[in-house]
C-alpha cells in the first residue's frame, strides 16, 4: 500500500516522500519549518494529483522528471530523474493514483 513518510531531515526541518506500494519513492517534498506545514504540503499533494495541469514536466541532465505545483504555482514536490519519458508518465499516474489514498506515516 502507498504512504507518505513523513521524517525530519538533518536540518531538523519536516518533509515527506510519497512511496508506491512497491517502496518505491514516486515524490518528495521540500523542507518544512513545522509539521503542521508539513501535513498540508500532503493534503496539498492529494488535491492537486487530480489535476493534470498542476504537473510540470522537466528535463535534468537529459533525464526526465515531474513537479507538482499547487494552483499558485508553488512545487509541492519533486520525483526522481527518470530514464525514459515513458517511465516519467507512468511515475505522474501512480502518483494520481497513490497519493489520494496514502496512509500517513511518521519515520
Amino acid at each position: 500500500m502507498a504512504k507518505f513518510e513523513i521524517y525530519t531531515d538533518k536540518g531538523g526541518e519536516f518533509r515527506f516522500r510519497l512511496k508506491a506500494g512497491n517502496g518505491q519513492i514516486i515524490l518528495s517534498s521540500e523542507g518544512y519549518t513545522t509539521r503542521a506545514a508539513c501535513d498540508n504540503g500532503v493534503a496539498s499533494v492529494r488535491k492537486n494529483s487530480a489535476d493534470d495541469k498542476r504537473f510540470e514536466i522537466l528535463e535534468s541532465k537529459g533525464k526526465p522528471y515531474f513537479n507538482l505545483k499547487a494552483s499558485n504555482g508553488q512545487v509541492i514536490g519533486t520525483s526522481q530523474r527518470y530514464s525514459s519519458e515513458a517511465s516519467m508518465k507512468k511515475g505522474i499516474e501512480s502518483v494520481k493514483s497513490n497519493a489520494p489514498k496514502a496512509e500517513v506515516v511518521e519515520v
